[in-house]
């Protein structure tokens, strides 16, 4: 069955009782949330099948400790298809989460007294997963000149106490893929100074059709030696709920470092057997249901992306990755966070501020738009954060 991403498709009671972190359960009623990176479409209908099977035999015992080896063989068959990223099962750990992830590496790495260097904006698991681990943080600027992100800077920010560097690829909220040059340029750096590379690719899987993603990891698991990855399945198979993810590494060594350090072996860490049943579908099973989720988000993100730039005050760049926007309010005559609390209040319209509480200050004068709702969800939210641009600028 072709899959549907139109408002017939959202189950909209559901979400008021289960969509939770600013979505519609935390919203009064009548607030459209354009907010938090979730979407409103349910999950792939085979998705549901393998976590029902799994259920309906009536057994829930202990999972490996280190994961289901069917579904560490095919998140190392998508890493290395998808992604060029040759990473073998058995560095490959299944997790309760990618943020789970964040914390295992940080954890892994940093002791107090590190450095470890975040870009500003990004989003907030990097500083509170780095701080939570003892490491002081330092904020690199994120400029973008010529359409790209300028690292040319980055290495004025390394210390001899610079333990790690946090890298967003692709970047949210910027929703932007690196070039080789670029990671070849942080990769170098790595090797001349020591620091680890905590390389979060969620929302590698959100690619738009006029954009191409590169892996850090396309540079060689020699090369690599110091990096750790992340991947979930919340954003692109709508699995947030599930808490379920991996975190890998080219280097035999550093991953046995994270292993130990997420305690999966004590069975304290580890993941749970249905969230591994539904990874396992995404994997197998679900390709046909992104890529047309994939089709619907390109749809959304040129709608919105031409009604923003029409908006009095508003300047909003083409992402090429991810299912958010982060247009540049900077000219109305609000704050970020003002402006966000007089759309919800007077125009029943919720997005994400920026600012230091979820990406950093370098993200002031933005807000954070989620694209991953149907269209006339998008079009009906999109017309009261009008009216409210309009109503400020006057």
């Amino acid at each position: 069955m072709k899959p549907v991403f139109d408002s017939s498709a959202i189950r909209f009671d559901i979400l008021r009782q289960r969509a939770y972190n600013l979505r519609w359960a935390e919203q009064e009623e009548g607030v459209i949330p354009l907010t938090a990176a979730d979407m409103d479409f349910p999950c792939a209908p085979e998705i549901v099948k393998a976590v029902t099977d799994y259920a309906q035999a009536g057994y829930f015992s202990y999972a490996p400790k280190m994961g289901f080896p069917e579904f560490k063989k095919s998140i190392s068959r998508m890493l290395n298809e998808k992604k060029k990223e040759p990473i073998p099962p058995e560095l490959i750990l299944p997790i309760d989460s990618a943020a789970r992830a964040m914390s295992v590496i940080a954890k892994a790495v940093l002791k107090p007294g590190d450095e470890a260097i975040v870009c500003d904006p990004v989003d907030y698991l990097f500083k509170t997963s780095m701080e939570a681990a003892g490491a002081k943080i330092v904020l690199f600027p994120m400029e973008i000149r010529d359409g790209a992100i300028d690292f040319s800077r980055l290495e004025q920010y390394i210390t001899p106490k610079t333990k790690m560097f946090g890298l967003c690829n692709p970047h949210n909220p910027l929703g932007m893929c690196y070039p080789l040059k670029d990671l070849d340029h942080i990769l170098k750096l790595s090797e001349k100074y020591g620091f680890y590379i905590m390389n979060d690719e969620i929302w590698s899987d959100i690619i738009y059709s006029d954009a191409q993603f590169h892996s850090i990891l396309e540079l060689g698991a020699a090369r690599n030696a110091r990096t750790l990855s992340v991947f979930g399945f919340s954003k692109s198979y709508g699995l947030a709920g599930l808490r379920v993810g991996c975190l890998y590494a080219a280097s035999p060594e550093l991953f046995a470092r994270a292993a130990e350090a997420s305690q999966a072996d004590s069975t304290i860490g580890g993941i749970s057997s249905l969230s591994q049943a539904a990874g396992i579908a995404c994997l197998d099973q679900c390709g046909y249901w992104l890529d047309a989720f994939l089709k619907h988000l390109e749809g959304n993100r040129d709608y919105a992306l031409k009604r923003l730039n029409s908006m009095p005050g508003i300047r909003c760049r083409k992402p090429d990755a991810t299912f958010v926007l982060f247009p540049d309010i900077s000219s109305l005559p609000m704050t970020a966070l003002e402006f966000t609390e007089f759309a919800r209040k007077e125009y029943k319209v919720a997005v994400v501020p920026g600012g230091e509480t979820f990406f950093g200050p370098g993200s002031e004068g933005h807000i954070r738009i989620c694209l991953a709702t149907s269209r006339e969800v998008l079009a009906e939210g999109l017309n009261r954060l009008e009216r409210a641009v309009l109503a400020v600028s006057r």
